[in-house]
This record gives C-alpha cells, structure tokens and sequence, in this order.
C-alpha cells in the first residue's frame, strides 16, 4: 500500500529578517528540528519514491535537510504548492499516485499541510495526540489509497512532533 509523509517546513526567519515571504530562510533551530525529523523517518525506514516540495526557500531548505535521510527521489515543486490549501495537496498527492509512486514525501505550509494532516490521521483514528496546530518540522507517516477525488488513510506510520 502506499505511503504518504506529510511534513511542515523548518522554523524559518521572521518576515522582517528577509527580502519576501516566500525567500524566507530556515533558522538554527529550524535546521536542527528537520534534522531530527529526518532521522525519525529514517528510523521508522521510509525511503521516498517521489517529494512534493513547495518551491519556498524554507521548503526547499527543509527538504535539503531531510533529502539524504530517505533518499533522493525526483522532486516536483509548483508554484501552485506555495500555502496550497489541503484540497490542493490532496490532488497533488492523487496525481503522483495515479502514476504509480509509492512513498511520497510531502514538504509544505500551513494553513493547508496542517490540515491535510490532521484530516489523514482523523480518517485512520489517529488524532488524538497529533500536535495542536501543526508546528513546524512536524511531520507524520500514513498508508494511504486514493478515493476518487480524495485520498485516504488507513493507519498512520510515524509521528514526529518537534514539540516532544
């Protein structure tokens, strides 16, 4: 069955510390966390067929960061991914399914990878200690089937709240 990560992005700079939202870099801790992330999922043996990244510098960097530690799948980065709401991620997800992946890793933003999130582990009745508003760096593992036009999970895999 396929599996789906789902992270946010690192800890980023204030806005005021860059040129615009979407150049902002990732902090000291921001770099630390998704090191951390990375190693969990790498402990629990994922290893990515595909990553969804949204072309954000703080993405892009967490990515970097949590690359080597799951392998260096291709990656696909539309604009489109940047603050995508959770429909958008959820047809991005089935899109990479219909074409065969297996382990997708999927680095984006909150509102929208939050909620995506929290809306996987409801269906797999996993909620219950997902971390309150989705922190950056938090990032958790399903197994995962497209339903029409949503995808479905039926347990989840791995947590890793940065928080605990």
């Amino acid at each position: 069955m396929p599996q789906l990560i789902v992270m946010r992005h690192a800890q980023a700079v204030d806005r005021m510390e860059a040129e615009d939202d979407f150049e902002r870099g990732l902090t000291e801790r921001g770099r630390s966390d998704a090191e951390r992330a990375g190693a969990a999922m790498a402990q629990a043996g994922f290893t990515a067929t595909h990553a969804l990244v949204s072309p954000s510098r703080r993405t892009r960097e967490t990515w970097g960061v949590i690359a080597p530690h799951i392998g260096d799948p291709p990656v696909t980065d539309p604009m489109a991914l940047y603050h995508a709401s959770t429909e958008m991620l959820e047809r991005a997800v089935i899109e990479l399914l219909s074409e065969g992946a297996q382990v997708i890793a999927l680095v984006g933003h909150n509102p929208g990878v939050g909620g995506f999130a929290h809306s996987l582990a409801a269906g797999a009745e996993a909620a219950r200690d997902l971390p309150h508003g989705w922190p950056t760096s938090a990032a958790a593992a399903f197994e995962v089937a497209p339903q029409g036009s949503h995808v479905t999970a039926s347990r989840r895999l791995m947590l890793f709240n940065p928080k605990a």
